[in-house]
């Protein structure tokens, strides 16, 4: 989320006439399907209501546990950039007895529809029949038991259904965050002046584009065929993150205020997860090995620490990356100890 606005482009943009993308009617099938992660994983298509760019889908996938008495389930929420491919992850899940799910949000990954734009987003609210619809599934496949878990934007965004949804109708009982997006990444001056302007242009210019800083280091730190050992689809998880959309920006903003307001109160425990130190730059260097590259973990303690007046459990990893469980095995393999082992208390 580093260097995403230029002040110059900015003014720029504002005087361009903004365009709108409506995506082709598309036709979605509801049936379970083997998941392209195959290996006992399936998935199937939630046809959503309609909005502003047409025909739009989620997409739930999961893999039950083989445990006669399992009734615990997890529901992964993804990022920013990004769809669910962390199969080592759901397979440590469902190999310790939990039912693992997870969910590709509305424009992302498997549930990204021709004539789209990616990631287009311009209230995360609207994410939440998202979540409903799985949650739902969840349910209806008998489990008991809940636990969100949310990756960067998928942290924001599973924080902010829970403190907007207090009186929820499912068995939602904890909450897992790994590396949230509590907080902007920028200079002061970026985040307290040029930020609200841009949100507050929201209202007319929501699909002008803003260019982030297009580096490639966070990504080099994660693919194979750089310098990590994950393999994924660079189609659906872009090698430099997209241009966002000012509707984005004022989206982010809203339930970041929300959360850092003071008044919110998410009222399940909480395990917080973070790096012990951020990297900055563009271009991979051996620290982007060890360090958080998209956040600012003092921010993910600032605001992280206070999203519940009274239950979280914060844990700080030397050396993870900005996604825990893609940081190298001995970093990771204590993130999947910790996890449990909160789970199991």
């Amino acid at each position: 989320m580093k260097e995403i606005f230029n002040f110059a482009a900015i003014l720029s943009f504002a005087l361009t006439a903004c365009t709108h993308h409506t995506s082709i009617s598309e036709q979605y099938s509801t049936n379970w399907h083997t998941d392209i992660l195959g290996d006992g994983y399936e998935a199937r298509y939630v046809k959503q209501p309609d909005d502003y760019s047409g025909n739009v889908r989620s997409t739930i996938i999961r893999k039950n546990a083989k445990c006669d008495s399992s009734k615990h389930a997890i529901l992964y929420v993804h990022g920013f950039n990004d769809y669910f491919f962390q199969k080592e992850m759901g397979d440590r899940f469902v190999d310790s007895c939990y039912n693992f799910y997870a969910v590709d949000l509305r424009k992302y990954g498997r549930s990204l529809s021709n004539g789209q734009t990616p990631f287009e987003a311009r209230d995360l609210k609207e994410y939440f029949t998202d979540i409903d619809s799985a949650l739902q599934q969840i349910v209806t496949d008998g489990n008991k038991k809940i636990t969100l878990m949310g990756h960067s934007t998928g942290g924001l965004i599973t924080s902010y259904y829970l403190a907007s949804n207090t009186n929820i109708k499912y068995p939602v009982i904890n909450l897992i965050l790994n590396s949230p997006f509590l907080d902007w990444n920028l200079s002061n001056n970026t985040e307290n002046i040029l930020v609200p302007a841009v949100t507050f242009f929201s209202s007319i210019l929501k699909n002008v584009k803003i260019k982030q800083g297009g580096g490639t280091g966070y990504s080099h730190s994660l693919l194979k065929e750089y310098n990590g050992e994950w393999t994924y689809n660079t189609e659906w998880k872009l090698i430099k993150s997209p241009d966002v959309s000012i509707g984005w920006i004022s989206a982010i903003q809203k339930a970041q205020q929300k959360l850092q307001d003071g008044e919110s109160d998410v009222k399940v425990p909480v395990l917080l997860l973070r790096s012990d130190k951020s990297v900055n730059g563009t271009s991979w260097t051996p620290e982007f090995n060890k360090a958080d590259a998209v956040l600012d973990v003092n921010d993910i303690h600032n605001y992280g620490t206070k999203i519940s007046k009274s239950n979280v459990t914060e844990i700080v990893y030397t050396d993870g990356l900005h996604d825990l469980i893609l940081s190298r095995k001995d970093v990771r393999e204590k993130v999947y100890d910790d996890i449990f082992n909160w789970l199991n208390k």
